[in-house]
């Protein structure tokens, strides 16, 4: 079932989203995408895609992180385990299996 959700409904829960993921700088975005295979970068990337290049990443990105992703970065992301990777690289894989990229 599709349901078509007003553009006015839909960009009210993308900003819900994107201060919930502000609040919640402990959720890591490498655990994002092991798990959902997508992270604020995503996000950011993909706002920057929407405007038809009219907004770079680097300024969707920050618009998302709620501050420049290289600040939130060093702030709050933790390195990475290679338990993590190998969730984000399966992730990622079924991301393409999904758009029937594999």
């Amino acid at each position: 079932m599709s349901l078509e959700i007003e553009d006015r409904h839909a960009a009210a829960a993308f900003r819900r989203l994107v201060e919930h993921l502000q609040m919640r700088a402990d959720a890591q975005n490498i655990d994002l995408m092991g798990l959902a295979g997508f992270c604020r970068n995503c996000l950011g990337d993909w706002v920057s895609e929407a405007s038809d290049g009219t907004i770079s990443k680097e300024a969707a990105r920050a618009a998302v992180h709620g501050m420049p992703a290289a600040e939130w970065k060093a702030k709050h992301q933790t390195p990475a385990t290679p338990e993590q990777l190998a969730r984000m690289e399966e992730s990622l894989a079924l991301n393409a299996k999904l758009r029937g990229e594999a």
